[in-house]
C-alpha cells in the first residue's frame, strides 16, 4: 500500500513541479524565445487553463479503462508534453507542450485521490490521499527551487528534461506498484455524470472554490506584503516562502488525520481557522517577527484544507467519484484565480497590501457557510451519499449512507475502474 502512494505521490511531485517552476524561469524564456515576459507569463495562464478544461474532459474519455490504466495513460502523456516543452524552439511549441500536460493534472489528481482512498481501510481514506498530495507540496519546497536553480544554472530546457526524468521514474511506479484493477462495467461514464445531479456535489465544489480562493487572495500579494509592511527584504522572500512550504507540508498531514477522525467538523474547524489566521494575518503582517510566525500558521491550515475538500467530494459523488473528484482539482484552480483576481482589484483600488488578506479571509468565511449549509443538509437526511471513514456521516451528525449508495471499500484489486493545482509559492518573487 505504501509502495503504492509513494508512486502516485512521485507522479504529483513531477506534476506540481512542472506546472509551478515555469514562474521562476519567466525571465530565462521570455529572453531565449525573444518574447515579452508578460507573453511567457501566459505559459501560467495556459497551464491553469489547461487544467481547468481537461480535467473533466480527460476523466471522462477514461471512463472506460481500469484506473491503474488510465493513471499510466495520463502520466505517459505528461511525459510526452514535458519533452516537447524540452526541445521546444519557438514559444508556440512550449506553449503546445505546456497544455499537452496540464490536460492530465487534474484526471490525475482526480483519479489517484479515489486510488489512493481505495487502497486503505475506510478510516485512513484522507490520509492516504494527503500522503499523495505530500508529492505537490513537496513539489513547492523542493521541486521549485531545485527546477528554477537548474534552469537559471543550465538553460530553462534543463529543468523540463529534469521533470522528463521524473515522469520516466513516476511511471515506471505505476506500472510496477500500483495493483491491477478489472475493467469497470458498462455505462461507467453515465454513472460519472450521474454524480452532479446532486445538489451536495455542487456545494462540495463550491466550498472547493471559497475555501481555496481565500488562500490565494492572500498568498498572491505575499511577497509585496512582507517586503512593503513587515519589512524584510527582496532577498528574504525565498526563505519566507521556504517556511510558508513547510506549513503546507504539516498541514497537509494534520489535515488528513483531522479528516478520517470526523470529516465534517474538521472541515469546519479548518475553514473557521483559516479565517481567524487571515484576520489576525491584516494585523502581524506590520512586524516582521509576528508576521514569520503568522505566515508558517497560514500555510498550514491553508493546506489543511486540502485533505477534506476533497474527501468531501468524493464521500459525496460516492459510486462514481472519479470524474467529481477530478471536478474538485479544477475548482482548486478556480478558487486560485478567483481570490487572485479580487485581490488584484482590491489593491489596484488603492485599497493597500492588507485588503487581499481581508478578501481571504471573506472567501473562507464564505467557504465555511457552504460547508455548514452542506452538513445541514447532512443532518436533515438530504446529502450523505457516501462514507470515507469514521468521521462522514456521524461525525457530521448525518444520517449513515443511503442504500445503494455506497463508495467502495474493497481492496484497489477488486474496486471497479472507473487531482493545488495551485500557483507557485515562487511566483511571488517573479511578482
Amino acid at each position: 500500500m505504501r509502495a503504492s502512494l509513494l508512486a502516485l505521490a512521485i507522479g504529483a511531485f513531477g506534476i506540481g513541479t512542472t506546472e509551478f517552476v515555469i514562474v521562476g524561469l519567466l525571465p530565462e524564456v521570455a529572453d531565449d524565445l525573444s518574447v515579452s515576459i508578460p507573453s511567457a507569463g501566459m505559459l501560467v495562464t495556459g497551464y491553469a487553463l489547461g487544467v481547468v478544461v481537461g480535467a473533466p474532459l480527460m476523466t471522462a474519455a477514461g471512463a472506460r479503462l481500469p484506473r491503474k490504466t488510465m493513471l499510466v495513460v495520463l502520466m505517459a502523456i505528461f511525459i510526452a508534453g514535458n519533452l516537447l516543452c524540452a526541445l521546444a524552439g519557438d514559444y508556440t511549441a512550449l506553449m503546445g507542450g505546456r497544455l499537452i500536460a496540464a490536460l492530465t493534472h487534474g484526471a490525475f489528481f482526480g483519479i489517484g485521490s479515489v486510488v489512493a482512498a481505495d487502497l486503505v481501510a475506510p478510516d485512513r481514506r484522507a490520509s492516504a490521499i494527503a500522503l499523495m498530495f505530500t508529492g505537490l507540496t513537496l513539489a513547492n519546497v523542493l521541486g521549485v527551487p531545485l527546477g528554477t536553480f537548474l534552469g537559471q544554472e543550465f538553460g530553462w530546457r534543463s529543468t523540463f528534461w529534469a521533470v522528463t526524468g521524473i515522469g520516466v521514474v513516476g511511471l515506471l511506479g505505476l506500472i510496477a506498484l500500483v495493483p491491477a484493477q478489472p475493467a469497470p462495467e458498462r455505462g461507467a461514464l453515465r454513472g460519472e455524470l450521474a454524480v452532479f445531479r446532486r445538489p451536495q456535489v455542487w456545494l462540495a465544489l463550491t466550498t472547493t472554490v471559497l475555501g481555496f480562493g481565500g488562500v490565494f487572495a492572500s498568498f498572491t500579494y505575499l511577497a509585496p506584503m512582507m517586503t512593503e509592511l513587515a519589512g524584510f527584504s527582496d532577498g528574504a522572500v525565498a526563505w519566507l516562502l521556504v517556511l510558508f512550504g513547510a506549513g503546507l507540508c504539516v498541514g497537509n498531514v494534520l489535515g488528513g488525520r483531522a479528516a478520517d477522525r470526523s470529516l465534517m467538523p474538521s472541515l469546519y474547524l479548518i475553514l473557521g481557522g483559516l479565517c481567524l489566521v487571515l484576520v489576525i494575518f491584516t494585523f502581524t503582517s506590520h512586524a516582521a517577527v509576528p508576521a514569520a510566525i503568522t505566515l508558517a500558521a497560514f500555510g498550514a491550515i491553508g493546506f489543511a484544507t486540502v485533505p477534506p475538500l476533497q474527501a468531501r467530494v468524493m464521500q459525496q459523488a460516492a459510486g462514481a467519484p472519479a470524474l467529481a473528484s477530478a471536478a474538485n482539482i479544477a475548482a482548486f484552480n478556480l478558487g486560485n484565480a478567483l481570490g487572485a483576481w479580487l485581490g488584484g482589484l482590491a489593491v489596484a483600488h488603492g485599497l493597500g497590501w492588507t485588503s487581499p488578506t481581508w478578501i481571504g479571509a471573506g472567501l473562507a468565511a464564505a467557504g465555511l457557510g457552504t460547508a455548514a449549509l452542506s452538513g445541514r443538509l447532512d443532518r436533515r437526511g438530504h446529502g450523505s451519499h457516501g462514507s470515507l471513514g469514521s468521521g462522514d456521516s456521524q461525525g457530521s451528525g448525518g444520517p449513515h449512507p443511503q442504500p445503494g449508495a455506497e463508495l467502495p471499500t474493497a481492496p484497489l484489486t477488486n474496486a471497479p475502474g472507473a487531482g493545488h493545482g495551485t500557483h507557485s509559492i515562487v511566483e511571488q518573487k517573479s511578482r
